[in-house]
């Protein structure tokens, strides 16, 4: 009870804006029925920097679009009938593109750029299959909200883009093959399942070095397709990859190491690799890489919500750290 009363101080206030001169609900449909066919259309059709909540209704249906929320979007929620029937969908991928070394970036379905964004009963995918680097959600933004989402994909399914950036997973799911969750940003995982597709990695951190969180996975489910044996939870992108899974369950397809180099590097002298209180057949610590860092439960305590997603300000002002909207229905 007392973590949920914090969850709804910390990231949710109801706000109703009386007299807007803008729309601030819209629903998206492709028979017609909503205001719009074209989820990318509704995001253009919306006010830049608006001092309040706007919610797009996204009904049933597969969106096959390429989505980007620009900067000045800001406090938008996009909001799904249904994760399993509520679907955004793309197919691009690293040599479809054919950008050069960085193609990756641009192969996203999902891209937010802006702050304050929440997203509810959705399912953001990239279909382009086992063919090499595709990107589902990239997010840039700062104080992102998914929950009840699907995030599906196989190499690259999520990148967490920007030092600065704090996101959010609630009761999520992702699946993927390798370095399927990625990226600089800070990331709490609470919750969700996270499936592996084939023997490799899930998680490719950069971290920066300045940074007390990277990646942490709370109570979350880590299961795998039934030909996958062989999973490792991550491998160091940049030096200071900082990954955490406390309290987590692991199902056997977790190698017993645990954990990799990044091939050619030394980089297993400043990752940041912990694992506390895990449960489950892969959680057998005692076959673990000799610099996987265990902790103490006082210094499990660190890891709460309000510590990774709000580090910067006082306990007195960290309520104003997460200016997420709770969506309002209809």
């Amino acid at each position: 009870m007392k973590h949920t009363f914090i969850l709804s101080l910390l990231f949710f206030y109801q706000h109703i804006a009386f007299g807007a001169s803008f729309q601030t609900r819209i629903t998206v449909a492709k028979d017609g029925t909503g205001d719009f066919k074209s989820l990318q259309e509704a995001i253009y059709s919306v006010k830049a920097f608006p001092d309040t909540q706007i919610i797009i209704y996204l009904k049933k249906g597969i969106y096959h679009e390429k989505i980007r929320i620009p900067a000045f979007n800001t406090h938008l929620s996009i909001i799904g009938e249904d994760p399993q029937t509520t679907i955004i969908s793309w197919d691009d991928h690293f040599k479809k593109i054919g950008k050069g070394r960085n193609s990756t970036f641009y192969t996203y379905t999902l891209k937010v750029e802006a702050n304050d964004f929440y997203a509810e009963n959705l399912t953001i995918q990239n279909t382009a299959g086992p063919i090499g680097q595709a990107v589902a959600l990239h997010v840039v933004g700062d104080r992102a909200f998914f929950r009840n989402c699907r995030i599906l994909g196989h190499q690259d399914t999520f990148y967490g883009a920007g030092e600065n950036s704090r996101i959010y997973f609630n009761e999520c799911y992702f699946e993927g093959t390798t370095d399927f969750i990625f990226g600089e940003a800070t990331v709490l995982f609470e919750n969700c399942e996270i499936r592996s597709l084939s023997n490799s990695y899930i998680t490719a951190a950069s971290t920066p070095e300045w940074k007390d969180f990277g990646f942490v996975f709370l109570n979350c489910r880590l299961t795998a397709a039934d030909s996958v044996k062989s999973v490792y939870l991550g491998r160091p992108w940049r030096d200071y990859a900082n990954v955490a899974f406390l309290n987590c369950y692991m199902d056997d397809h977790i190698h017993p190491e645990g954990w990799a180099n990044w091939s050619g590097t030394n980089r297993d002298q400043t990752a940041i690799f912990i694992e506390y209180g895990n449960t489950g057949l892969g959680a057998d610590l005692s076959g673990r890489v000799g610099w996987m860092r265990r902790i103490t439960k006082r210094e499990a305590k660190r890891y709460v919500i309000e510590n990774i997603l709000a580090p910067q300000c006082n306990q007195q002002s960290k309520l104003e750290m997460w200016p997420l909207r709770y969506p309002i229905r209809k």
